[in-house]
């Protein structure tokens, strides 16, 4: 078919008026297109007449250049649907898109409070704050980052252990017994001031609670004797890392990544840390690895007189 300049206009009106997108989608799809549209005219082709030969190298060059592969993957997500559209209207016979995929992106590394700061975490106290309400959340904190435990697994801990407990603290042994993903269940070792925090609040815990209440199964539960949800524990948290001074928003999953974080840097044992964690794959936890490795190299980058270090 011979060359016809308005098929990216055309597009553009089809996603418009008859997909309905967004005026700010439809702005970048068209800085996308005309970006196409360069490229193509440098490599002496019309847009419709295009390879995948050409879509490979541009992501090469894009890469090179120092783009991002979620960068990338944008560009090529609007370009997929500039050609798919073209194959429908029969403009063109192939898709030159066709089995092309973007970089990946690298995984994002978990966010993990240094040793400092997950003690400062715990430790906190505020003197004004209810004391019921205190206890209770020091033994979350100091739960969570004892155990490694899921926000979802601290929510379904019971008092006791039971035939409907999804989960529990065994006080003798000091362990907690928790379900995870997938329904499995695994036992982790709580330490000991996670079990002198948690003793803390069982003293308190049935104190002040409605009649209805009093025997209310869940192990943490909020003023109204109902057990805690996720959010709610997200939350707490949050307002208890502000006043604690902590400079990153605290949830519960840090507390995790940081006991991950923690374990493998003094152990080594990435094994161990997987058990601990509840991985049903090790390349789950490899991700703990490259933390450490950043902890190796900042201790590198502070003490070793050949190490190349920062201007301020």
């Amino acid at each position: 078919m011979s060359n016809d300049p308005t098929w990216i206009e055309r597009y553009l009106a089809h996603a418009q008026f008859e997909k309905r997108l967004a005026a700010r989608t439809v702005a970048l799809y068209a800085e996308d297109l005309k970006r196409l549209q360069v490229l193509a005219a440098q490599a002496g082709v019309d847009v419709e007449h295009v390879h995948t030969h050409h879509v490979r190298r541009w992501m090469a060059d894009m890469h090179s250049a120092g783009r991002t592969p979620r960068g990338i993957a944008l560009i090529v997500s609007g370009w997929r649907g500039f050609y798919t559209w073209l194959g429908r209207e029969g403009v063109i016979s192939s898709n030159p898109m066709a089995g092309l995929r973007a970089p990946k992106s690298p995984k994002p590394l978990p966010k993990a409070l240094n040793v400092d700061d997950a003690v400062q975490l715990s430790d906190y106290r505020h003197a004004a704050q209810d004391p019921w309400l205190q206890a209770r959340d020091v033994a979350m904190v100091e739960l969570l980052y004892s155990s490694g435990l899921r926000v979802a697994e601290l929510t379904g801990l019971d008092i006791q252990a039971s035939a409907q407990a999804l989960g529990w603290i065994d006080m003798d042994s000091a362990e907690a017994h928790v379900l995870g993903k997938g329904s499995k269940r695994r036992s982790v070792p709580v330490g000991q001031q996670a079990m002198q925090a948690l003793n803390a609040w069982l003293a308190v815990r049935r104190d002040g609670l409605p009649p209805d209440a009093k025997d209310q199964v869940a192990l943490f539960i909020g003023m109204r004797g109902t057990r805690l949800s996720s959010q709610a524990i997200w939350q707490r948290l949050r307002q208890r890392g502000l006043q604690a001074g902590m400079t990153t928003p605290i949830h519960p999953h840090m507390l995790r990544h940081s006991f991950a974080s923690h374990v493998l840097q003094s152990s080594g044992d990435l094994r161990a840390v997987q058990e601990l964690l509840g991985h049903a794959n090790i390349s789950t936890t490899q991700v703990y690895t490259r933390l450490d490795y950043q902890h190796l190299a900042k201790a590198y980058d502070a003490a070793h007189p050949r190490a190349r270090r920062k201007t301020p």
